[in-house]
């Protein structure tokens, strides 16, 4: 999210580019991969200590978020959050304001995602057999949804604004 609102502040205020220099978002870049490394790590090890625990239950719980019917979000997940923050080993990208602010974005979609799982996944396939079934996404869903992010983009544009100018008063 830090590099994803760096860029927008150094694209659309260029006063600001002397503070935020291509070096501290490259800096910022090997942070977003070396994070990516330890969740594909913490991913792995949870189906490793599902399958090594023998409980069918567990087993079934994890084989079930990643080939079960909500497998489209778990991979989502898996590609937003492990395998694209990898394309910063190359020190083109790293350096590439437009590459990095789409990676950024896909890892910010990927964090949203590990959040559905977490949640959909786990209540989707209850103990009780009765309470099974599947998320329907809902207007009030939505609503709270878009509404904060609705509301961040106000607060977040009320602090740049807010920054800028006095920056530029004190010029």
């Amino acid at each position: 999210m830090v590099v994803t609102l760096l860029t927008l502040v150094r694209i659309g205020f260029p006063a600001f580019k002397d503070y935020i220099t291509i070096d501290h978002m490259e800096v910022m870049n090997k942070i977003i991969m070396t994070t990516g490394m330890m969740v594909g790590y913490a991913y792995g090890s949870e189906f490793f200590i599902a399958w090594y625990s023998g409980n069918p239950f567990e087993q079934y719980a994890f084989v079930n978020r990643a080939f079960g019917p909500y497998w489209w979000a778990y991979w989502t997940m898996v590609s937003c959050n492990v395998v694209f923050p990898q394309l910063f080993w190359f020190r083109k990208f790293r350096r590439s304001i437009p590459v990095m602010f789409v990676i950024s974005l896909l890892v910010n979609v990927g964090m949203w995602f590990e959040r559905f799982v977490i949640t959909v996944t786990s209540l989707h396939r209850d103990f009780l057999p009765s309470n099974w079934g599947m998320y329907a996404w809902s207007r009030y869903d939505a609503a709270i949804l878009f509404g904060s992010f609705g509301m961040f983009s106000l607060r977040f544009s009320y602090f740049t604004f807010a920054f800028y100018r006095r920056f530029q008063s004190l010029k």
